[in-house]
């Protein structure tokens, strides 16, 4: 699922959004360089917590971290020419850019599962696939529509039996009763929800593409293959600091908004409740189930060669690679085993 064309924080509904910014966070050691997919927010607080508290520095790392943006390049392009090291992605745009001739591995995921999903309302609420097939769905572009057709797809449901209807980021449309549901992000619309007064599994309700059938992962990190064999250990250093700040975002989870908010996205305008909300509803995403012996940034490679290359295929992608060759889930094993 392609975010540029459809991620943007509840926030940013009702605050102009500034300009790009290619500001560049950095601390010094062995240089590793990260494009993020999206801007300065609290969704990369681990990266902003590591720079704060000097975890990458006292890895003996330097890392530049870049945000990214609605105008910014495509990390998957930037990696590609050799602008930056370090990229984080989404699944299915991944596999078309190994299909291209780009030679990734996929290192880490940050989101266990994807938070995206549909929203709907009480009068008709979406809670299983099936409930999708007859509904006017309100989605931003083809990367949700291939989503939903591929989720029906994978329930044997029939995948055009549906009607999209062209939106934007807010799901003022959905309250307005243009549509039947709205694909929408956990940690965002369903947040402008909340700020319209509505109660979540009341007035309205949420179910992620996991939840209907369509598993992933969100905010995948890859590197070219010759820079991950050149660079391994320090990659593993990444992860491991990237580990060691996210604990100390869940020990403390104002930490990470008030960086963003003062420091590292002050950029951007956003909003202090809002970064706290979404702080609170990502961290299930990034440790399912609060299980505190679960890896953080693991790669499951017989998710990855099952059920999501199953969703794959249903969005008509063929000849898809080995999971071996294009994922290494032994850099953050070791990262998590050596805390």
């Amino acid at each position: 699922m392609n975010r540029r064309n459809f991620l943007q924080t509840a926030a940013m509904a009702t605050l102009a959004m500034p300009s790009f910014s290619r500001r560049v966070f950095a601390q010094s050691n062995t240089k590793l360089r990260v494009q993020l997919g999206w801007i300065a927010n609290v969704e990369y607080g681990a990266h902003w917590i590591a720079l704060d508290k000097g975890l990458f520095s006292a890895a003996g790392l330097d890392v530049g971290v870049t945000p990214g943006g609605p105008n910014a390049p495509d990390p998957l392009t930037l990696v590609s020419a050799g602008n930056t090291d370090i990229g984080y992605t989404s699944w299915l745009p991944f596999l078309d850019a190994v299909k291209l001739g780009n030679d990734y591995v996929l290192i880490g995921a940050a989101m266990q599962s994807s938070p995206l999903g549909i929203i709907s309302l009480a009068k008709k609420p979406i809670l299983e696939a099936k409930d999708i097939v007859g509904s006017k769905i309100l989605a931003q572009g083809p990367a949700e529509q291939t989503t939903i057709e591929a989720t029906l797809a994978l329930k044997g449901l029939p995948p055009k039996n549906w009607t999209m209807v062209p939106t934007g980021f807010s799901p003022e449309p959905l309250v307005a009763g243009d549509g039947d549901g709205y694909t929408a992000f956990a940690t965002n619309q369903t947040i402008t929800m909340e700020g319209m007064g509505l109660v979540r599994d009341k007035d309205f309700f949420f179910r992620s593409f996991d939840e209907l059938g369509f598993p992933s992962y969100a905010g995948l990190a890859f590197v070219k293959r010759d820079f991950l064999t050149a660079n391994r250990a320090a990659l593993v250093k990444y992860i491991q600091a990237l580990i060691r700040a996210q604990l100390l975002n869940e020990a403390d989870p104002t930490l990470a908004p008030k960086l963003v908010i003062e420091k590292y996205g002050a950029d951007y305008g956003l909003n202090m409740d809002q970064q706290m909300r979404q702080n609170q509803l990502q961290m299930p995403f990034f440790r399912p189930g609060n299980d505190p012996k679960y890896h953080l940034f693991k790669l499951d490679k017989e998710k990855m060669a099952g059920p999501m290359y199953a969703a794959a295929k249903a969005t008509g992608r063929t000849d898809l690679p080995d999971i071996d060759k294009i994922a290494d889930a032994s850099i953050a094993e070791e990262a998590f085993a050596g805390l």
